[in-house]
């Protein structure tokens, strides 16, 4: 296994080629440096150089992105797959990235694209202006945006824009985020976003600064924010062995979203493999995340789900009585018991966000 006590990464690295677009949310400092705000990292970026993310950069004492309007992936997905099963289930997001991320995980399965600085950059981006997304996303059928597969705080200019004219169109927009976002940039955010899943990685500071390089101080905090402004919240944790699946973790984990969150916030219990510079773990037994997912509803979380195996449990249950409203298989999701938002059985309504839409939209009865 490799060591996990790596050197903190610097945020004093070569700039790649400077960028006509402004950044959003910074400050100027000394000697033309800049103090990014858009994540709690909070670089200073000193004249020529990038912040950790490699994207954002210090130009002749301003602040740029050089990523604004420029994917390296685009295309559209089930809304399941983000993972999101409490907002609008069984429609479409279109999804977008740009390269570079704020973390930098050992296990990170996008590496190639989230890691990458612009001079060895192996998957090549290519111009997708704000209105080109939106056009292509209205063209899929899509019901949202998400902004996805990096971390969407580091290309938070494309983001805002495309969601302000997402919203005019009508379509819904959600983040696939890791968490570290500023409470400056989540107040950029919350008007213009519905919905988020959040990757809550551990519940262990030395898990974060270690494997991923950050803290977890600002994700709890971040996560409180987003409940606190009114954005629809689905929370995922990766269990590695033997770096997070501790059972006492795992139970402060699921207790600290059942106090700050509440019960019916749905939590995403996936399996790890090999990838990147953990490709010498064996993949997480099957038995620990169904331990994880029992952990999780003994702590009082009603929707608990299972993912990254054959045979989990990803069905949507109501929590009052039990009865099966949603089932799944991959990311095709069926409507069951679910009739305008609430249980056919008993009436309690599921939590969510445009779970009454499902009939109207799909012309099911």
């Amino acid at each position: 296994m490799q060591s996990t006590n790596r050197p903190p990464v610097r945020p004093d690295r070569k700039a790649p080629p400077p960028a006509a677009h402004p950044a959003i949310l910074w400050q100027p400092e000394a000697a033309d440096a800049v103090r990014c705000l858009a994540c709690a990292h909070r670089c200073l970026v000193r004249p020529g150089r990038a912040g950790i993310c490699h994207v954002r950069l210090n130009v002749d004492g301003k602040l740029l992105t050089a990523v604004f309007g420029r994917a390296v992936s685009a295309g559209a997905d089930p809304i399941e797959k983000k993972p999101l099963f409490h907002f609008h289930p069984g429609s479409i997001a279109f999804s977008i990235a740009t390269r570079g991320c704020n973390f930098h995980c050992l296990h990170c399965q996008n590496w190639s694209i989230s890691q990458a600085e612009s001079e060895d950059l192996g998957i090549p981006d290519f111009p997708l202006p704000p209105a080109s997304v939106v056009s292509a996303a209205l063209a899929a059928g899509s019901r949202s945006i998400a902004y996805t597969y990096t971390e969407p705080t580091v290309f938070i200019e494309y983001v805002v824009e495309t969601a302000r004219l997402a919203a005019e169109a009508g379509l819904a927009n959600v983040l696939v985020t890791n968490g570290y976002q500023t409470p400056e940039a989540l107040d950029a955010l919350a008007p213009l976003v519905q919905a988020a899943n959040v990757d809550l990685k551990a519940f262990d500071d030395s898990f974060y600064r270690h494997v991923v390089g950050a803290r977890l101080a600002p994700v709890l905090e971040t996560l409180a924010g987003m409940k606190a402004r009114g954005i629809w919240l689905e929370v995922t944790t990766l269990l590695i062995p033997g770096l997070n699946d501790d059972p006492a973790g795992l139970d402060e984990l699921t207790r600290w979203l059942v106090s700050n969150l509440g019960p019916e916030t749905p939590w995403h219990v996936s399996r790890f493999f090999p990838a990147y510079k953990l490709s010498d773990l064996e993949p997480t037994p099957v038995e620990t995340i169904r331990r994880a997912v029992e952990a999780g509803r003994a702590a009082g979380l009603r929707h608990v789900y299972s993912g990254n195996l054959h045979d989990g449990d990803e069905d949507t249950h109501c929590a009052s009585c039990g009865e099966t409203l949603i089932r799944r298989r991959g990311y095709v999701a069926v409507r069951a018991a679910l009739e305008d938002g609430l249980c056919a059985m008993c009436g309690h309504s599921l939590a969510g966000v445009g779970l009454d839409e499902w009939g109207r939209r799909d012309g099911t009865p």
